[in-house]
């Protein structure tokens, strides 16, 4: 394709000048992590983009002319604007290269409060977190395994609940904004895996397995920072503001959003004689992992590096199986300090600049919600999306159960799914004695159950009925662990046998719904390639 460079002057635009740079093998190529044909996805991961344009890595098949490298910078100099007629975006002007005046965060900032009170009265103190033995480390790296997958589940369920056509009540403009929204939630749900994933590798690191389980959803407020708690929410202001409440940057001062304030569990300060680890209380995300690389410096110098990672390289989870640069091998103190850092750069900015982070994006959608909202009163961007489990969870928390038994047998289906997905990344994350190959294939597989399996069962189950007591209401993925021990399957030709066992019954499960509803026959192939693909390579 032939692009032509604007003469200076002109306004760069990303649908007049920058969607026409990415061919269709581009955007095939890059999907796994963001959508070179979505505004939303480009804008939020321009300086990535930027920086593998400009060292050639991308196009995979040839390094773009200089020419068109600039064109890139240029748009990204000059606001990022989605067409010509736009004022510079607000989350663009804040992430220009070139760093951002002062008058124009001053006035970003103005806009900003009347959305949401963004600095508190007083800088709250946050306690450090005692870590002076091994066990405690472990401790705290699972907290924060079992928050990442906490919070991803959260953010998918929110991005399934939003609306996908015209048809479903939106104009055509209204539903490119909710496209954009719900580009941005995975987009973070991308990076919550990814921070997953860089947690089990610091887990591995130290001599100890990954760790993928988790307390079931909604989970009480004893678990995780005092005066909060997880659960599933639709897309909406009560989800948006509870989001920006988790990835407050430290030293925040910021209430939940009404009506998901908990009681207070305060968890005690570990002292330094105790060896027995136990939960102590942490007030942002940020702080736990600052905490966590303050352990891991403190440890390393009390210990010995030689001593504390004693965990084999060789079994860590490589980023270039997903196109993650940021995950990596850790064998000392400096690798472990980076991962750390880039798991709170991206959730709540570099040492507290928040504007491009998951804090900010969630921020930028918020605003512009609500813009839309008093544009348009009584607007309905979610699909009428009840949270709801199959079962009742072990904690006696109240909740919604599915009673139609169709949206149950799909909802477990779903969950199935998910149990299987827990177990090839468990088998992906500690490949024992896998081959290269099949490391390859696990990472297939996992990313297939992810987007061919998942994705469409939530979408399906957001417009099934939740049962009669509910009229009108429908269903979401629930994200039920059937139990709570972790899911290693530790002898490989096993472990792939029974992963295409199970998915082999999810298929046949698959196939019965299916002949009450044709959509679900993607799902049925899928589930039995994935099932073939594992069993031939269970040598």
């Amino acid at each position: 394709m032939s692009v032509g460079i604007p003469e200076p002057g002109i306004l760069i635009s990303y649908d007049e000048h920058i969607r026409p740079l990415f061919r269709e093998n581009d955007r095939e190529a890059m999907r796994f992590a963001f959508d070179l044909w979505v505004y939303a996805d480009v804008s939020a991961n321009a300086a990535a983009i930027f920086e593998k344009l400009s060292a050639g890595a991308m196009p995979c098949d040839g390094a773009w002319p200089s020419e068109r490298v600039g064109l890139f910078r240029r748009w990204m100099d000059t606001g990022m604007r989605e067409t010509a007629s736009d004022s510079v975006p607000e989350a663009a002007a804040l992430a220009e290269p070139g760093g951002t005046s002062a008058a124009s965060v001053e006035a970003i900032e103005g806009r900003l409060r009347n959305v949401l009170d963004l600095r508190s009265e007083r800088h709250v103190d946050e306690r450090a977190i005692v870590i002076e033995h091994r066990s405690p480390l472990i401790y705290m790296l699972c907290t924060a395994a079992e928050l990442e997958h906490a919070l991803m589940c959260e953010y998918l369920f929110a991005a399934f609940s939003l609306k996908r056509s015209v048809d479903e009540g939106l104009t055509h403009e209204q539903l490119a904004a909710v496209d954009r929204w719900r580009s941005t939630i995975l987009m973070v749900a991308k990076q919550e895996m990814l921070h997953l994933a860089i947690a089990c590798n610091l887990l591995t690191s130290i001599g100890v397995s990954p760790h993928l389980s988790r307390p079931n959803l909604p989970q009480p407020a004893r678990h995780y920072p005092s005066g909060v708690r997880l659960e599933l929410l639709p897309f909406g202001e009560q989800a948006l503001r509870h989001f920006l409440f988790l990835e407050r940057p430290e030293g925040m001062d910021l209430a939940d959003a009404e009506g998901l304030a908990a009681v207070e569990h305060a968890a005690p300060v570990m002292g330094e004689e105790e060896i027995a680890p136990h939960l102590q209380e942490f007030q942002t995300v940020g702080h736990l992992y600052r905490s966590i690389e303050a352990g891991f410096r403190h440890l390393a110098e009390k210990m010995g590096e030689e001593n504390l990672f004693l965990g084999p390289v060789g079994s860590q989870t490589r980023g270039e199986l997903f196109g993650w640069k940021e995950l990596g091998p850790i064998s000392g103190t400096d690798e472990a300090v980076r991962a750390i850092e880039a798991i709170v750069e991206m959730g709540e900015g570099a040492r507290g600049d928040w504007r491009n982070a998951h804090f900010g994006r969630f921020l930028s959608v918020l605003n512009e919600y609500l813009q839309l909202r008093q544009n348009a009163p009584g607007l309905e961007v979610t699909r009428p999306v009840l949270p709801v489990l199959v079962r009742p969870p072990e904690t006696g928390a109240e909740v919604t159960l599915i009673t139609d038994p169709a949206t149950a047998r799909v909802a477990d289906l779903c969950n199935v799914a998910y149990e299987m997905l827990l177990h090839v990344l468990y088998r992906l994350m500690s490949h024992i004695d896998e081959s290269a190959e099949q490391i390859g294939t696990l990472a297939t597989v996992a990313v297939g159950i992810m987007t061919d399996v998942i994705g469409p069962l939530a979408d399906i189950l957001s417009t099934m009925p939740v049962g009669p007591e509910h009229p009108g209401r429908t269903a979401g993925a629930t994200f039920e662990l059937f139990y709570q021990p972790d899911y290693l399957l530790p002898h490989r030709k096993a472990a792939w046998l029974v992963g295409a066992e199970l998915l082999t019954d999810a298929a046949a499960t698959a196939e019965t719904e299916m002949r009450r509803d044709r959509r679900l026959e993607p799902v049925v192939s899928a589930l039995r390639s994935h099932a073939e693909a594992l069993r031939e390579n269970a040598v």
